[in-house]
């Protein structure tokens, strides 16, 4: 691509609140909260942050696997292109801001390009291509955090479509684009809330939102926070302290499928266990983000957790009580930290709770 074709896109796109627009950028006033949440450290997917100067280094990976692809399938790049071309006007509708900076081919380049790289990396984990033994993607340990974390960035999306319809293109036997998806993201992360799985038949909007959906999926309903008889604790939510002394008791819940799976039944409030570290805060907040933006379209399942958590931690005493009680595992940093990322940043969103 040309240079002046690197330039970002900066124009709010004219179908910014449809339905079929799902990847934007983030509101400002969450980026002043962590900005390097949502920023990618390492690889660069989709045309918000493309040629960024720190990124380049994958970016030449991602020829390295392209090439490998039509290598092995025999395919040209021009079948790849024609795939894409074929969906510009869905594609250039999926982004809130303006793609036409970027020609069609060059936007089709960067499909196929950052399309292919995705799914080489789903096959190789899923073992049905070779890996090459020195391939610094999962040789180097310090790439494998970076390239998850940037992989789940609201800002560093590609359409879900794109991904489903290239894949029609290689050989897989009988795996879906789904179990693959889930299968790499269960190798890539060491530390996490809980299992993905039970997926095999879920569509996201991007990666993004299907991991997000892969936890919302494992549940019945929304968070339930309130019993089945009044007691002294409905309605608003408590500290954990003072829920405490109303005589709620605390119980880590490790056989949930999902860390959205809490419930509070008979004085007892079952709450799966998290591993807070910048993995898991940065997924957290990129899909509060994109529950945000997306308000019209979607539920706000991690927003209700992010605040409903928020509520059980007002103070240093509260996040004591669920650190005790093996609720949460800090990786992250100082406890003020934690008690930042619940409490500031969920402040000023909106939630539902909802009665069973």
């Amino acid at each position: 691509m040309n240079a002046q074709m690197k330039e970002s896109p900066k124009l709010l796109h004219k179908s910014a609140g449809k339905n079929s627009c799902c990847i934007f950028r983030v509101p400002p006033s969450l980026v002043e909260i962590n900005k390097e949440a949502y920023q990618p450290r390492i690889v660069s997917i989709g045309p918000y942050h493309y040629g960024n100067k720190h990124l380049e280094m994958i970016q030449e990976h991602k020829w390295r696997y392209l090439d490998d692809m039509i290598t092995r399938t025999g395919k040209s790049l021009g079948v790849f292109m024609n795939i894409i071309v074929s969906m510009e006007n869905k594609i250039r509708e999926s982004y809130s801001e303006s793609t036409d900076c970027f020609g069609t081919n060059d936007l089709a380049k960067m499909m196929v390009l950052d399309g292919v790289f995705l799914i080489q990396l789903f096959l190789k984990v899923g073992q049905l291509v070779p890996s090459h033994q020195d391939d610094p993607i999962f040789r180097m340990a310090w790439i494998r955090p970076l390239l998850t974390g940037d992989l789940l960035r609201l800002e560093n999306q590609i359409p879900f479509f794109v991904l489903q319809e290239l894949f029609k293109e290689f050989e897989h036997g009988t795996r879906t684009l789904q179990s693959l998806i889930l299968e790499f993201f269960n190798y890539m992360v060491d530390r996490r809330p809980t299992t993905l799985r039970n997926c095999e038949n879920l569509d996201g909007k991007h990666l993004l939102d299907f991991i997000r959906m892969s936890y919302i999926n494992t549940i019945d309903s929304r968070i339930s926070v309130v019993p089945n008889e009044p007691s002294p604790y409905t309605g608003l939510i408590k500290p954990a302290t003072k829920l405490e002394v109303l005589g709620v008791k605390f119980k880590v819940n490790h056989q949930a499928d999902s860390f959205l799976d809490i419930k509070l039944q008979n004085g007892l409030l079952s709450i799966p266990q998290i591993t807070v570290d910048d993995l898991f805060t940065s997924f957290l907040m990129n899909c509060m983000a994109f529950e945000q933006c997306y308000n019209c379209h979607c539920l706000k399942e991690i927003t209700a957790y992010i605040v409903f958590m928020g509520c059980l931690l007002d103070s240093s005493r509260d996040l004591s009580l669920l650190l005790q009680k093996n609720i949460i595992k800090n990786y992250f940093g100082t406890n003020k930290e934690i008690l930042k990322l619940f409490n500031q940043v969920g402040k000023s969103m909106a939630f539902d709770v909802k009665t069973n």
